[in-house]
């Protein structure tokens, strides 16, 4: 991987982590047009652990209330939240484990990123026709942003957008729905990058300074991505990413049917 491809797909990466494009759908695509074939996930994880600190960052007073909130020290709604938060991880750590094999072998099909990537749209144009809630988030509201999260292991299909989309469904606060999104995302990516480490082992010293540059403007650019995400969803304009996922899935579609 040369330095500019490893440019190219860090921002990439640190863009549609969190905006509701699918990163694993950009990074699929772009592989393929680039002709990168990476052997094994290695960029994947540090770009991943780059979006990762991006959250970490973000959100660092929330995630110390509910780091304090585990070992008793807090209030009542913080301890419910990190409740809520291990109930949302487990639809997608079970579905992660039994389907593995299917997963990974969808990362091979640009055609099939590109159709998930007009599924994605659809999710997210639906969202435009929900009256905005204004409950917290709770326990049913976190199982189902759990399941969009698991459904989103499929790259081209949204891990934000279908999270998001789901806690509006569930009559959750716009605001609180991407918050709780972004929070869902510390054990997914997380326990990914856990489960898949080994890789970075065989990493070679040539290979070294491009994943650096990439892991260092993903964490930049997923920054930016969380400020837009959280803006947008305040202003009632999130829907409007469905027509930017409209025609990626249907430019995809044109390059690899």
């Amino acid at each position: 991987m040369s330095y500019w491809d490893a440019i190219l797909l860090g921002i990439l990466q640190g863009l549609t982590e969190f905006l509701p494009v699918s990163s694993s759908g950009h990074l699929v695509l772009a592989q393929e047009l680039l002709g990168v074939n990476q052997p094994g996930v290695a960029f994947e994880l540090l770009a991943h652990l780059g979006t990762l600190g991006a959250v970490l960052v973000y959100f660092r007073a929330a995630i110390w209330r509910l780091g304090k909130a585990v070992f008793g020290v807090g209030s009542r709604t913080d301890r419910f939240m990190v409740l809520w938060l291990v109930i949302g991880t487990v639809p997608a750590g079970l579905v992660g484990f039994l389907l593995e094999d299917f997963f990974e072998g969808a990362f091979s099909s640009p055609l099939a990123t590109s159709a998930m990537l007009l599924v994605t749209a659809l999710i997210l144009l639906a969202t435009r026709f929900v009256r905005y809630g204004q409950r917290p988030v709770a326990w049913h509201s976190a199982l189902a942003m759990g399941v969009g999260q698991a459904l989103a292991i499929m790259p081209g299909i949204s891990r934000s957008g279908t999270t998001i989309a789901a806690g509006l469904f569930a009559g959750v606060r716009p605001a609180q729905a991407a918050e709780f999104s972004f929070l869902l995302a510390i054990p997914a990516i997380g326990g990914a990058i856990l489960l898949k480490a080994d890789e970075l082992i065989h990493v070679g010293s040539a290979a070294a300074g491009p994943y650096l540059v990439g892991a260092v403007l993903s964490f930049l650019f997923g920054l930016v991505a969380v400020y837009l995400v959280l803006s947008t969803i305040r202003r009632g304009k999130f829907d409007y990413f469905a027509y930017y996922c409209f025609a990626a899935g249907a430019l995809g579609l044109y390059l690899f049917l």
